[in-house]
């Protein structure tokens, strides 16, 4: 079947204008008037619909029938394209032939009206066909071909990096078990512990929270490599900002220090935001009006502007300095909180944030260590309306300074042979960072919970599709 995409008429609407062409969509409201109706149709190709005049002259007795489709019903329509400048729409078809592919029933749950997006993470599987999350997901694929472009086209090499671990590089607890082992019965070693030995793996292993380290080994072989999948983190948290599962952009940059790795962070920032503005224009326009009405002003602002940068040290001076009654108090060597780093970002700066040089007891071992002895190379980009953004650093190529944090930290040289052994064989400065997808999509969006910018959200108690 040849078939015009909706996208594709509303584009030029011109050049189909009296002539014959076929269709294919979902039913999104209908309503009729003895002998003719009218029909909104959605294809998937683009977010506005198409609207599709039906006469009882032209359907051969089956006019009855189509006024009765329910929403969500799924045809096949044939007829004359026309222009009509002075609707809303700049065409309608006129039909001349009805199929139907898959009727719906009366009971379906998207009605013609506006729908919770509590109500409708419980339609995950239907929810595409809102206009709130047909644009998420649109702008969604928009933004993993932009990071995609964005490293090839400065010749970084994609390396798809293992889902399944034997080590952690955030040293976290809250990791997903992969086993094969029957856990009412497992086998025991004399100590009367899990005999992991016994596993698929001969080991214990995890779902990954992060292909740093294993990005790391390949950034010593072709100086700029990318990883871009998903990650787990198993944290009971119910927040608005977290899920067991997302997805993460990891490059890592050899020959390079943190000042390289500030400025990869910020261009690919901007490469992305801009490629959503040319691209995405109705999808923004969407989000401006229902979602976030100063989403094209703090997007535009980005997309032209620069960074500011300071130090954890300066940060925390200022935030003290303000006189604001946080919920969690400020002082030296604390973790900043968003609302730390959103009034940092909104009140303080006034836009984007570089925060630096965070006390080495906060951050990881893999972080450089700087010559103060007290703090690491470690870089957080921080942007109004969301905070942490983007977290990296330059990464700890001394194989004695690397040893020397492990056994601070507790950490087994067993468990990371292989890394530390990278140190040995013509070891490189080197830097990187990790952005959430799902948080550049809730800034691009505006959208504020991260169940609705994943399509099927694992959360705390909630695997259901």
């Amino acid at each position: 079947m040849k078939r015009e995409s909706i996208q594709s008429l509303l584009a030029s609407p011109a050049s189909f204008h009296e002539k014959e062409i076929t269709v294919a969509g979902w039913v999104r409201s209908i309503r009729d008037s003895r002998t003719f109706g009218f029909m909104d149709l959605n294809d998937g190709s683009c977010l506005p619909c198409l609207q599709v005049v039906f006469e009882e002259k032209y359907l051969a007795g089956d006019f009855d029938r189509i006024c009765r489709l329910n929403v969500g019903s799924a045809v096949v329509v044939t007829g004359v394209a026309e222009l009509t400048p002075d609707a809303r729409q700049p065409m309608e078809l006129k039909a001349r032939s009805i199929s139907v592919e898959g009727d719906s029933t009366p009971d379906y749950p998207l009605q013609k009206k506006r729908h919770s997006p509590e109500f409708l993470r419980e339609q995950a599987y239907l929810r595409p066909r809102t206009n709130l999350f047909h644009a998420v997901f649109r702008v969604r694929s928009e933004v993993a071909f932009a990071i995609h472009s964005f490293f090839h086209d400065r010749g970084f090499v994609y390396v798809h990096t293992p889902l399944i671990i034997s080590s952690d590089c955030e040293g976290a607890g809250e990791m997903f078990r992969v086993t094969t082992i029957d856990p009412a019965n497992p086998p025991r070693n004399h100590a009367g512990e899990v005999d992991y030995t016994q596993d698929f793996f001969g080991k214990s292993t995890h779902l990954t929270v992060s292909g740093q380290l294993e990005g790391e080994a390949f950034a010593q072989a072709f100086g700029k490599i990318y990883t871009f999948g998903p990650t787990f983190r198993a944290e009971n948290s119910n927040t608005p900002r977290h899920a067991a599962e997302f997805w993460m952009i990891e490059p890592e940059i050899a020959f390079a220090d943190l000042a390289d790795d500030m400025a990869l962070a910020w261009d690919m920032l901007q490469h992305i935001v801009r490629h959503v503005l040319k691209n995405c224009q109705k999808e923004l326009e969407f989000f401006n009006s229902y979602v976030d009405r100063d989403l094209f002003r703090r997007l535009s602002a980005l997309a032209e502007g620069e960074c500011t940068h300071m130090t954890y040290t300066e940060a925390v001076e200022r935030l003290k300095a303000s006189g604001e009654n946080f919920r969690y108090p400020v002082d030296y060597g604390c973790d900043l909180q968003t609302e730390h780093e959103r009034y940092l970002t909104e009140k303080i700066i006034g836009g984007p944030v570089f925060v630096t040089d965070y006390p080495k007891e906060i951050k990881s071992f893999y972080m450089r260590l700087n010559d103060d002895g007290k703090t690491v190379a470690a870089m957080d980009l921080l942007v109004p309306g969301v905070g942490e953004i983007i977290g990296g650093s330059q990464r700890e190529e001394r194989l004695d300074l690397l040893l020397q944090r492990m056994q601070e930290l507790g950490l087994a040289e067993k468990d990371y042979d292989w890394y530390l052994k990278l140190r040995r064989y013509g070891s490189t400065r080197h830097a990187g960072f990790g952005l959430g997808f799902e948080r550049i999509l809730m800034y691009l969006t505006g959208v504020s919970n991260i169940r609705d910018v994943i399509p099927f959200p694992r959360t705390a108690g909630n695997a259901e599709y």
